[in-house]
């Protein structure tokens, strides 16, 4: 029996997450870390998450933790409803607009919400991703939307 129902609930998850990317990136072609591949990316992130999982899991046998209470079904809403917005605005409101509405959704569902601090912290991730992913990555999406006449 685990010590720690956090690390081995995690470690199963990281582990679930992990096996389930590296099956999907199974027939991608990998590359190097020069000429990388379409493959290289998720590969490799899908074995640190298979990494990260097992170690907690581990752990999670090894460590004592703190019981486990209650499954916050609320914290998972807010996240949730979070990205669900981003997809449904990301093209009309364009991608600024959108990542400020993950970062201030998602915010609600922490007992430490502070609508000032979410917002500016909302704000600087929003220029900062649009400069990074749109204008540095060349992601083919607007950083605002034809709902904003541009």
């Amino acid at each position: 029996m685990p010590k720690d129902l956090r690390d081995f609930w995690a470690g199963l998850l990281y582990l679930f997450i992990g096996a389930a990317a590296l099956y999907m990136a199974k027939d991608y072609e990998m590359g190097t870390a020069v000429s990388m591949g379409p493959g290289y990316f998720p590969i490799v992130l899908s074995g640190l998450l298979i990494l990260i999982g097992s170690i907690s899991l581990i752990r999670s046998f090894i460590v004592e933790g703190e019981p486990l209470e209650g499954f916050a079904v609320s914290k998972i809403l807010y996240v949730t409803v979070s990205i669900v917005a981003f997809a449904l605005v990301v093209e009309g409101a364009g991608f600024a607009i959108a990542v400020i509405l993950v970062f201030a959704i998602s915010a609600m569902g922490s007992k430490f919400f502070n609508w000032k601090f979410t917002l500016g912290i909302a704000l600087a991730s929003s220029i900062f991703c649009s400069l990074l992913f749109v204008k540095g990555l060349g992601i083919p999406l607007p950083i605002f939307g034809s709902w904003f006449g541009m």
